[in-house]
């Protein structure tokens, strides 16, 4: 992302989105976005400069819906709770009935680190507290992904959401995973064999079973079990 060195356009523009009662809140969201790092760093990181940084620190000008995207994207935090602070992002309120679990835009992910490093909260999906304790599930352990592909058609259509917990990265019995392979996603059946290798199984019967041996486990990386799935019906 390019670095820009001035960015005085923002105070004659006056495209805030920030709704007014919710401005002071946002300097202190976007202090605690920095989560550490020092001015410099994050203005790198964002392509914004530092005066336009320190601007929107200070509350004198604020940013408009693009470079908000940028500082959220940055920051990998949820550009709603950065704008608004309606989301999972804020602290959670357990007087609240409903959990906020984040949908990541991580269909695939390529490169080193943890799987969603390099992905974007796109919105955040509010599930009954009741229901997800009911199943033995903690809001915090969640999080949702978009499926990809027909491999599991009949199942899970391209373009559902599943839920995945990611405490459950080990396999414990045959259900559906989301797995990483060759630095992408899927979500895949997986079955325990005898002979201790997993069998990598996709519902859609066009597309080969696949076989892990078991020397060979520790390449298969399961990012967590699905627990839920929803999509269209039309």
């Amino acid at each position: 992302m390019g670095y820009r060195e001035s960015d005085d356009s923002d105070a004659e523009k006056q495209e805030h989105p920030i709704p007014t009662q919710g401005i002071g809140c946002f300097k202190e969201r976007l202090k605690s976005a920095f989560a550490g790092r020092s001015l410099r760093s994050f203005s790198r990181d964002c392509g914004l400069s530092e005066a336009t940084l320190r601007s929107y620190l200070q509350g004198d000008t604020y940013p408009t819906l693009d470079r908000l995207e940028q500082i959220a994207a940055a920051a990998k935090a949820d550009s709603m709770w950065l704008a608004f602070g309606t989301s999972a992002s804020a602290p959670a309120d357990e007087d609240d009935p409903y959990a906020y679990i984040p949908l990541y835009d991580a269909r695939c992910s390529a490169g080193s680190g943890s799987w969603n490093e390099r992905s974007r909260v796109l919105v955040h999906l509010s599930f009954t507290r009741y229901s997800l304790r009911k199943k033995g599930l903690t809001p915090s352990e969640l999080a949702c992904l978009r499926v990809d592909g027909d491999s599991m058609l009949g199942l899970l259509d391209d373009g559902d959401t599943v839920m995945i917990d990611q405490r459950r990265n080990t396999l414990e019995g045959e259900g559906v995973y989301v797995v990483m392979l060759d630095d992408h996603l899927y979500a895949k059946r997986l079955q325990r064999q005898f002979d201790g290798s997993v069998l990598i199984i996709s519902h859609n019967k066009e597309y080969k079973e696949l076989t892990v041996p078991r020397d060979r486990l520790a390449e298969l990386q399961i990012i967590g079990r699905v627990v839920w799935a929803g999509g269209w019906m039309v």
